[in-house]
């Protein structure tokens, strides 16, 4: 059996990942040329949450938004960095509530138009593709659903001699 460096294969998933991250760093500069600093694509849906609900413990923040803790959690840190949200005591030791700052209020109006604006483009865009990418990623998960990520790679994996 010859040891090749599996990484050195094209990756399946780089085209996807490439494309995504282009599309946010797109979106991004539309915050740039607005002179909005520091915020990112991934603020606009907690920022646009907390100010329709009021403040949230990262777990409620996480749940409401269908993230997991892990994701939410590094994402208020850099929210909080860039002055966006508060964090103070919760109920109990255990937990954090999240808050708007006046800046990130500041920016709700312009974020939920932003919203607004990229869920029109994406519209757009599955009109003029010949497979929407709506219609893909729904495809993808009732497939999954059928046999999940998991099933499939264990049916592929052939584990080297222990």
């Amino acid at each position: 059996m010859i040891n090749t460096d599996p990484t050195a294969l094209p990756d399946p998933w780089h085209s996807l990942h490439e494309l995504l991250a282009a599309m946010d760093a797109e979106i991004e500069q539309v915050y740039v040329e607005r002179d909005i600093e520091g915020v990112r694509p991934r603020f606009a849906y907690p920022l646009i949450r907390l100010a329709h609900t009021g403040p949230l413990t990262i777990l409620e923040l996480a749940k409401s938004l269908g993230r997991s803790h892990s994701a939410i959690s590094q994402t208020v840190a850099a929210m909080l960095k860039a002055g966006l949200v508060t964090s103070e005591p919760g109920p109990d030791a255990r937990t954090r509530q999240i808050d708007l700052t006046g800046r990130g209020r500041s920016l709700v109006p312009f974020l939920e138009a932003e919203w607004r604006a990229t869920h029109a483009t994406v519209a757009e865009l599955d009109s003029e593709i010949p497979h929407a990418m709506t219609a893909v990623v729904a495809e993808v998960r009732r497939a999954l659903e059928r046999r999940s990520m998991r099933e499939r790679v264990l049916h592929h994996l052939v584990e080297p001699p222990r």
